[in-house]
C-alpha cells in the first residue's frame, strides 16, 4: 500500500482520537465537578464514561501502530501527531482525576468520622 492511499486512514484516524478524547475531557470535568459539589456517585459514573471514551481514542490510535507492525507506512502527518499528543495529555488528565476523586472522598470521610 502506498502512502498517498494511506492518509485518509491515518487522517480519519487522527480525528477519531482527537474526538473520543475531547469528549473524555469533558466527562472528566463534569466528574471534577460533581466532586466539588461532593457528589462522589456522579463523580465516578463520569469518570467512567471519561474512562470508556479514552478507551476508544486509544484504539484507534492503536490500530495505526499495528497497521505499521505490519509493514503499512504512513507519512508524517502533523494531524496523527497532534492526536497523539492530546490523547496522552488526557489521558493523563483522567488519571488525575481519579486520584483527586479518591483523595476527596478519604478526606471528607476522615471529616465525618470526626465530627460523628
Amino acid at each position: 500500500m502506498s502512502e498517498q492511499s494511506t492518509q485518509p486512514a491515518l487522517v480519519s484516524a487522527a480525528m477519531g482520537i482527537i474526538l473520543h478524547a475531547g469528549d473524555a475531557r469533558n466527562y472528566a470535568k463534569q466528574a471534577r465537578e460533581a466532586m466539588r459539589e461532593m457528589n462522589f456517585t456522579e463523580a465516578h459514573a463520569l469518570l467512567e464514561t471519561a474512562k470508556k471514551e479514552i478507551a476508544e481514542a486509544h484504539r484507534a490510535q492503536t490500530e495505526i501502530i499495528q497497521n505499521e507492525a505490519r509493514g503499512i507506512r504512513y507519512e508524517y502527518s502533523m494531524l496523527f501527531n497532534h492526536a497523539q499528543d492530546t490523547l496522552m495529555t488526557i489521558n493523563s488528565e483522567i488519571e488525575l482525576t481519579a486520584d483527586l476523586i479518591l483523595t476527596f472522598e478519604v478526606v471528607m470521610r476522615k471529616l465525618t468520622e470526626k465530627e460523628g
